[in-house]
């Protein structure tokens, strides 16, 4: 039901701070970025390592859920975002299972579908789950050519192997000269 978690989202009342410490002190890269005037909050993804995302959320004015949230703290834990490959079967093995959720909404056609678990529900952790092409929400320096699902280079002493992620980005390592062709040898062998 679960492909993995994609990102944990964390509301902050200063955003510009929280942004500093992340992306300026810990290099995280920032991906897509929105505001949301209808419920009055803007969200940022960041990207961290290969496959590590982070979301700051912070209020854009009154009304905004995040302003209980932030009413007696800097910022905290908002949630925690699974990604599914299918929001409906995720969606009846809830209720299959007498698990409540709310928020069920289709954004843009297929491009985010989502559901929430209230922390009481979720041994208290607002629990997102959605269903998504994860690539879509991240910056172009962070994922691969949408043509390639690898990348090799030569390194003084082996190689380098990048692979897109089926979670969206990348993940790479690196072979030695040996590894590299045991490697191809491997691939000789089955193929």
């Amino acid at each position: 039901m679960i492909s993995r978690i994609d990102h944990i989202a964390i509301a902050v009342s200063d955003y510009d701070r929280a942004y500093r410490f992340f992306a300026e002190l810990l290099g995280a890269v920032p991906g897509t970025s929105s505001r949301v005037d209808g419920m009055n909050y803007f969200w940022q993804n960041l990207y961290l390592g290969d496959l590590s995302r982070l979301e700051l959320l912070r209020p854009t004015g009154p009304g905004s859920f995040l302003e209980g949230f932030l009413a007696k703290k800097e910022g905290g834990v908002h949630h925690i975002t699974l990604q599914t490959p299918d929001i409906l079967k995720a969606k009846a093995a809830l209720e299959k299972s007498g698990i409540p959720y709310f928020g069920y909404h289709e954004y843009g056609g297929n491009i985010w579908k989502e559901l929430f678990i209230h922390p009481k529900h979720a041994f208290g952790v607002l629990i997102q789950i959605a269903e998504f092409n994860a690539d879509d929400w991240l910056a172009p320096s962070v994922r691969m050519p949408a043509d390639s699902k690898f990348d090799v280079r030569k390194e003084a002493d082996g190689c380098s192997i990048t692979f897109a992620h089926p979670g969206g980005g990348t993940v790479s390592i690196g072979l030695s000269r040996e590894e590299a062709v045991r490697l191809r040898d491997r691939l000789d062998a089955v193929l």
